[in-house]
């Protein structure tokens, strides 16, 4: 009985555990979805149509730089899955912003390209592209500014 009672002290948080509350707006998760929807709103206001979705955006920059790309290529660049690549390219090819063929060399594949209504409007968007980022990292001196995106790249 009396090695139980002596684990079991061993083995209690420290004090200085418990003096601070768990808060909610002290955790990653809570603090990244917060800076999301900040990011997203901006994005929204500053992107120049109102239409595109920052997946959408991703999708089209991607392909205005490689031209054509099959759609599972497409997802892992921009990181989505195939369900949600999916979903975008259809909302894509809705608008007549990008079109889509067979593979030649592998008739299971899809691959995507811009349409030129497409070229057209990737072109707008990205001269915005660089704004919305300046707008959502405005709270901070440049110095942080090219910390955060370090720190974020290393845990995207």
């Amino acid at each position: 009985m009396r090695n139980v009672a002596k684990k079991q002290q061993e083995i209690k948080a420290p004090p200085s555990a418990s003096l601070r509350p768990y808060r909610i707006e002290d955790q990653v998760g809570y603090l990244l979805r917060r800076a999301h929807q900040r990011a997203s709103a901006i994005f929204q206001s500053t992107i120049g149509d109102p239409k595109i979705t920052p997946t959408q955006y991703s999708s089209l920059a991607k392909l205005h730089e490689y031209s054509e790309l099959s759609q599972n290529r497409l997802g892992r660049l921009v990181g989505m899955d195939k369900a949600t690549m999916q979903g975008v390219v259809r909302r894509l090819k809705g608008r007549k912003l990008v079109d889509s063929r067979p593979d030649p060399g592998d008739a299971r594949r899809t691959l995507i390209s811009l349409t030129v209504e497409g070229q057209r409007t990737v072109a707008k968007l990205l001269l915005n592209g660089p704004a919305v980022t300046r707008e959502t990292l405005k709270p901070l001196a440049v110095a942080e500014q090219r910390q955060l995106l370090e720190l974020l790249s290393k845990i995207a």
